[in-house]
């Protein structure tokens, strides 16, 4: 089997060249980026697997980079940086990042979450059956094609925010632990910061609302969410 493929966005040469060396460690086949300014046409020619981007960048920051990197490719990307608020992490998440590590970070994290979405996107875990829907009234949730139909408006849907509704359409009424939902959406939990859930779950939240979808995620307090079907959409 061939190499993983990683590409690394970063500025700070020091950075960059240890978490090359590192990631070429564990056999995987890395580059990183040596003009800022054609960061397109640097990930097109090498076409890797999986993005680590980081958010402070010359001329255009890691989130503009990231909308443009989402116009023709679903790889995974995972921003690293140095900004730890939570709506740095919100907004990492709402402009098509699939994860946040905070810089300073240690290798072993770095590895964990990179092996843990390979192994989704390409691996053991990645789909390979026929397209499935979960329905909610007016509501249809394509999985595989990560999109959620509402009436004749088809709204797209980054991964997580995909699982995220797809467990909780599926068992609604019922009540989805924490846990659980924490569970499908990360491998390795111990690597997961308490509040990467919250996050997930506040995008969702904000897409639905974006796209004036009546149905909403209720929050049970000491229990977990809940999938809420609106009248207008049932």
């Amino acid at each position: 089997m061939d190499k993983h493929r990683i590409l690394i966005v970063e500025d700070d040469l020091k950075i960059a060249s240890m978490l090359a060396d590192t990631l070429r460690k564990y056999h995987y086949e890395v580059q990183t980026v040596q003009a800022f300014d054609q960061i397109i046409e640097e990930f097109k020619a090498f076409s890797p697997h999986l993005v680590l981007l980081d958010i402070n960048l010359p001329s255009y920051d890691g989130y503009y980079w990231c909308r443009q990197l989402r116009q023709f490719t679903t790889v995974p990307i995972i921003y690293i940086s140095a900004r730890s608020g939570e709506m740095d992490q919100i907004f990492a998440l709402e402009n098509g990042g699939d994860d946040f590590i905070t810089k300073p970070f240690h290798y072993e994290i770095v590895l964990a979450k990179i092996k843990s979405h390979l192994r989704r996107t390409y691996g053991e875990y990645a789909s390979k059956q026929e397209e499935r829907t979960v329905q909610q009234g007016q509501l249809q949730l394509f999985l595989e094609r990560m999109e959620l139909q509402v009436r004749d408006e088809m709204i797209p849907l980054q991964k997580k925010e995909c699982v995220i509704l797809g467990l909780l359409m599926s068992e609604a009424p019922k009540v989805v632990s924490r846990e659980h939902l924490l569970e499908e959406l990360w491998d390795d939990q111990a690597f997961v910061d308490e509040n990467t859930l919250n996050v997930n779950m506040t995008r969702v939240r904000k897409k639905l609302a974006d796209y004036d979808v009546q149905s909403t995620i209720e929050t049970v307090r000491g229990a977990g969410y809940r999938f809420l079907l609106h009248e207008e959409e049932a």
